[in-house]
């Protein structure tokens, strides 16, 4: 059983190299482990990913939502949820 379930996972499978240089992850499970390791989180809206970036100090200044949503820590999940992985 995964922690993230499987539309966070193929998500992230399918998008990881917009954050990292390559593939850190081949496999759900591997997938699954990653985010687990890396306490990546998912939220529901765009005012909880503002809200998250506050909490953890990451710089704002002059951003605007569709800014923040685009950064490469944020991928925006198919049911409109979205998964915030640190790098």
């Amino acid at each position: 059983m995964y922690n993230f379930d499987e539309v966070v996972l193929d998500t992230f499978l399918e998008e990881q190299t917009k954050l990292f240089p390559q593939e850190v992850a081949a496999t759900r499970e591997e997938a699954d482990d990653f985010l687990s390791e890396v306490m990546a989180v998912v939220v529901d809206t765009p005012k909880e990913v503002w809200e998250y970036f506050d909490e953890e100090c990451i710089d704002t200044d002059g951003a605007n939502e569709e800014e923040i949503l685009e950064a490469d820590e944020v991928f925006v999940l198919p049911d409109g949820r979205y998964l915030i992985v640190e790098g």
